[in-house]
């Protein structure tokens, strides 16, 4: 667990029941992804497939046919941060031409869509016409289990490397005199807006490529995105496809800072 404290991500080699977990989630997800109802989750001139919520899997992560959820980032996620109860997984699936501008993206966030992988927090929501950002979701962390056999270049994950230190210190300054009941009502688009620029002079940009039966957990604290399709990349029918939980503590509390 040194490189998920130390370096804000980490990620674990193949295991059978992690793999199997992923042939099962995937033989689901493909008909989830083309269910008239999930359409609306199709963005960036249908090069990326959001899927919140999509798998309909159980609080343990059973899905079909599937045992429950394991493996050994799966377990350190539980020893680090207790056993929490998954929600459905979100099903995110990237097509050939990602990145395309998103419906109603200015130039500037498309541009920093595709120079700077859309890099972003989790958690800390857009609101309004000027999209100031609030804490409205509380993760524990991320858990990424890919579900399709891709080339390294077919739009991986990215992280800046020990960014997670960097803005849990500009955070807990911004809201170390408000009562973390309210946190979410404090408005931080700014630091955030200020400490992504440090993270970006300051931090290696890291690329996580995976495949099905491997695993990787990110910190919640940390700054990651989506890379560009490369040119020569390589990918079923189906896309480049992870499965993604992002657990959030049952009640609201200041684990979010606090928690390892």
């Amino acid at each position: 667990m040194s490189d998920l404290l130390d370096k804000g991500w980490a990620v674990f080699k193949s295991e059978p029941a992690v793999r199997d977990w992923a042939k099962c989630a995937l033989a689901v997800a493909k008909t989830r992804v083309r269910a008239p109802e999930e359409q609306h989750w199709l963005r960036c001139e249908g090069t990326w497939f959001v899927g919140v919520d999509t798998l309909p899997n159980d609080p343990t992560g059973q899905v079909a046919d599937s045992q429950p959820l394991t493996g050994a980032a799966f377990a350190a996620a539980t020893d680090l941060y207790g056993r929490l109860s998954l929600h459905r997984a979100q099903i995110s699936v990237i097509y050939p031409g990602y990145p395309r501008p998103r419906e109603g993206e200015g130039e500037a966030a498309f541009a920093y869509r595709l120079k700077r992988d859309a890099a972003h927090v989790d958690g800390l929501l857009a609101e309004g016409s000027d999209k100031r950002r609030y804490l409205k979701e509380r993760h524990a962390y991320i858990l990424g289990l890919p579900l399709t056999e891709t080339s390294a270049d077919a739009s991986p994950m990215t992280v800046w490397e020990g960014s997670h230190t960097i803005m849990r210190a500009a955070f807990a300054e911004a809201l170390k005199d408000v009562p973390q009941e309210t946190w979410d009502q404090v408005d931080l688009t700014d630091i955030y807006k200020a400490t992504r620029r440090k993270v970006f002079e300051t931090c290696r940009r890291r690329v996580v490529p995976a495949r099905p039966g491997e695993a990787y957990l990110v910190h919640r604290l940390a700054l990651h995105g989506v890379a560009p399709w490369g040119e020569a990349a390589k990918a079923p029918e189906e896309g480049r496809m992870i499965a993604y939980f992002r657990p959030e503590w049952p009640t609201p509390s200041d684990q979010w800072l606090t928690a390892p």
